[in-house]
């Protein structure tokens, strides 16, 4: 019988969720020699390649990637053999590593999650914020299970991922009160010099927003640019400036932001995706929200 040195698969396990050497020998508080080591017998004894060079960083193979999955799985299985015997309740809940693009709406991204809070089992997200570079590294380790975001992944990044669209909004133009009674009459006439706030030039709404004034032979006076959605509502809540939401979370802005609508911005929609990697999704939350995606479809 093969033998599997539980050792070596914990330091592997660590550099994939931790995506460097030196970060996984500061987790487990050992030389990255070691670690090293470690991995390279792992591989020697499974006789198969799990992690290559890229650049000055590492990646997994597409066998590693295998193998970090089923690892994540022993260790967590592991945690519940040590939980039982102490007489702890087993069935933890499972974890849901999710990353959220930055310029992403966070009411809309919790939207997106609520079919996964939905399952039978109980599920424990736990969210991080960030660039999609960051993300997408992260994502390529599995260090997250999947990235909410409003585009599809740009095959520019070097990794075997899978873009899958959630859903589309239209988008609501909303306001303060004094600013949305001001500039609903003639909308969107009435845009034309109107005080706006926009989402940084990376973000997908900036581009067709921009684009819809263009066509509109509008000229907004632009009051403020935002990565954080929600510092954008909390200024366009102290009467700074009107902004874009999507349609299908208005309800929400209106009511915790004590805003107003001042019309819709008819011929534009905004997109969300869920981006995963491997060829096979197997997490149950991931499955619950692309399942609850396509059926509302």
């Amino acid at each position: 019988m093969d033998w599997l040195n539980y050792h070596q698969l914990l330091n592997f396990w660590m550099v994939a969720r931790e995506g460097s050497v030196q970060r996984a020998s500061e987790a487990l508080h050992v030389t990255p020699a070691s670690v090293s080591v470690q991995v390279k017998q792992l591989e020697q004894s499974l006789g198969v390649k799990l992690v290559e060079k890229q650049g000055r960083g590492l990646v997994l193979t597409e066998m590693g990637e295998q193998v970090s999955t089923y690892a994540s799985e022993i260790f967590a299985t592991g945690r519940e053999l040590i939980e039982m015997v102490k007489g702890q309740p087993a069935g933890r809940p499972t974890e849901l590593r999710v990353g959220i693009r930055d310029v992403m709406p966070k009411l809309m991204a919790f939207q997106l999650l609520q079919p996964a809070l939905d399952l039978e089992n109980p599920v424990k997200l736990i969210c991080q914020e960030g660039d999609m570079s960051h993300l997408v590294a992260d994502l390529a380790v599995h260090k997250l299970d999947l990235i909410l975001t409003d585009t599809a992944l740009d095959p520019l990044y070097n990794v075997q991922a899978h873009s899958h669209r959630l859903g589309e909004s239209d988008v609501a133009i909303v306001g303060s009160k004094r600013l949305a009674r001001k500039y609903k009459k003639g909308f969107p006439a009435s845009l034309d010099g109107a005080p706006f706030l926009l989402p940084t030039t990376n973000s997908v709404l900036r581009r067709v927003m921009d684009q819809w004034f263009y066509d509109l032979n509008l000229t907004p006076v632009i009051k403020g640019e935002f990565a954080d959605s929600a510092m954008m509502k909390i200024a366009g809540r102290h009467d700074v400036g009107l902004f874009a939401v999507p349609a299908t979370i208005k309800r929400d802005v209106l009511a915790i932001y004590g805003l107003q609508e001042v019309g819709v911005a008819a011929g534009i929609k905004e997109y969300f995706y869920a981006v995963t990697v491997g060829n096979k999704l197997k997490h149950p939350a991931v499955v619950g929200i692309l399942e609850h995606a396509r059926s509302s479809a």
